[in-house]
């Protein structure tokens, strides 16, 4: 039988500890399954002497996750710090450099650096597996990288996010508030204090960007996806959805247009039956469109310490058996650039909310403003009747009216708003909300 892999786990969290715990469990499967024994031989943690439900004593404690990945103690460093720069960074780089493999849960570290990185693991013929960076314990790095090299993908997309896909869900089967469900989000752990990476799409977008470069062979470019999150949905438009057949999604989004690869993540409108609609709670999914196998949709826990410890051990195993595959599928030194396609160029269908004023010719105007771009309305429904704003008689009156459109372009959509707004028929901001295709 081969020598031991002698694993360094910097970061002792939720999922560190989880890893540590899931590793001695499955001691004798891994054996049977790598050839050889994986022993945790470092660590290194903020608090030392915490109780974490896994005996580490036999294992070396390091103050310094650097110190850690540069020990001759471990030929394997597991990051799982988090944070795009600071002592993940440094130590990640570190341990590459010493010429050590790397398997991490990070996706902003990824996001922000991860090319290089890439390129050094190459240098060094080492692995660098990140497996447990998107969408917990579903296996979709392995499921792009390689269950389907042999296919084209046209589009590959899903719920990055289990935060957000909590909050939707509450406010469709509870008919709750956005701001009831993120208190509520946050009571339960699954929301930060400062909620904003969350549910302003932010997480989405990193998570988005390592699937782009894994399905498209281009280079990882967050800051080339537009990026809305779902501060804006209202319990009026998660019931306008239901009533029209659809539900409220934040997804990540990228796909093949003939002017290049369009990123995006936004809050979508999606069939309730589609596989992706039936989705609810903290789970993420992801849907891959290819040439081969069609359609196929992951299901899975998004986070957790457990989940995501799963996809850490499935990377650690694969690199106790020598496996050695490119990052992100191909030499980084290949990878193509990625140029930012404007989210004005979207082709798609659209969910349109706008507060209507109780005036002379305002439903005439609004038609003829989309008519004159020649967009197209599969459906016009006015909700509730004629009210006036607060409790004064003499306030304008308004009503709610959602449109429906037929495929048409963004930069069209958003110039027929415009032009609405300035005939001064609607009152405040409408909502636009995109509609993805099957």
């Amino acid at each position: 039988m081969a020598e031991p892999l002698r694993v360094g786990i910097a970061g002792l969290g939720t999922v560190g500890a989880a890893v540590a715990r899931l590793l001695q469990r499955q001691a004798e499967a891994l054996r049977a399954r790598t050839g050889r024994e994986i022993v945790v031989a470092g660590v290194s943690a903020r608090e030392p002497d915490k109780e974490r439900g896994v005996d580490l004593t036999h294992a070396a404690f390091f103050s310094d996750a650097a110190q850690l990945a540069a020990s001759p103690r471990v030929d394997l460093f597991v990051e799982l710090i988090g944070g795009a720069e600071g002592p993940a960074r440094a130590s990640v780089e570190t341990a590459l450099a010493n010429g050590k493999s790397v398997v991490t849960a990070n996706k902003a570290l990824l996001a922000e650096h991860g090319l290089r990185l890439a390129a050094l693991a190459e240098e060094k013929h080492v692995a660098l597996a990140f497996e447990a960076s998107v969408a917990g314990g579903i296996p979709i790095v392995k499921t792009l990288r390689e269950g389907l090299a042999g296919n084209s993908i046209d589009r590959v997309y899903g719920i990055l996010n289990g935060t957000c896909n909590y909050i939707l869900s509450r406010m469709e089967l509870e008919e709750l508030s956005f701001a009831q469900c993120l208190a509520e989000a946050q009571q339960l752990g699954y929301a930060e204090a400062d909620p904003t990476f969350d549910i302003g799409g932010y997480d989405t977008a990193h998570k988005l960007s390592i699937l782009t470069s894994l399905a498209f062979g281009t280079r990882i470019a967050p800051r080339a996806i537009d990026v809305e999150g779902i501060e804006r949905v209202t319990l009026a438009d998660i019931e306008a959805a239901a009533e029209l057949g659809f539900r409220i999604k934040l997804l990540g989004v990228a796909q093949r247009t003939a002017q290049g690869i369009e990123q995006r993540v936004h809050p979508t409108m999606v069939k309730k039956t589609t596989a992706i609609a039936q989705v609810m709670g903290v789970t993420n999914a992801v849907t891959i469109d290819a040439d081969a196998v069609h359609e196929l949709t992951l299901v899975g826990p998004g986070a957790g310490g457990e989940a995501t410890a799963s996809a850490v051990v499935a990377d650690i195993a694969d690199i106790a058996k020598g496996v050695r595959s490119a990052p992100f599928g191909i030499p980084s030194a290949a990878l193509r650039e990625l140029r930012r396609m404007p989210m004005r160029r979207h082709e798609g269908g659209y969910y349109i909310r706008l507060t209507v004023r109780d005036v002379a010719g305002a439903f005439a105007k609004i038609a003829g403003r989309m008519a004159e771009r020649r967009i197209s309305l599969e459906s016009i429904v006015q909700r509730g009747r004629f009210q006036r704003a607060g409790d004064q008689s003499s306030a304008p009156r308004s009503v709610s009216v959602i449109l429906i459109t037929h495929a048409t372009s963004e930069h069209l959509v958003r110039e027929a708003l415009e032009a609405i707004d300035a005939d001064g028929t609607i009152v405040g901001k409408a909502q636009v909300i995109r509609i993805e295709r099957e």
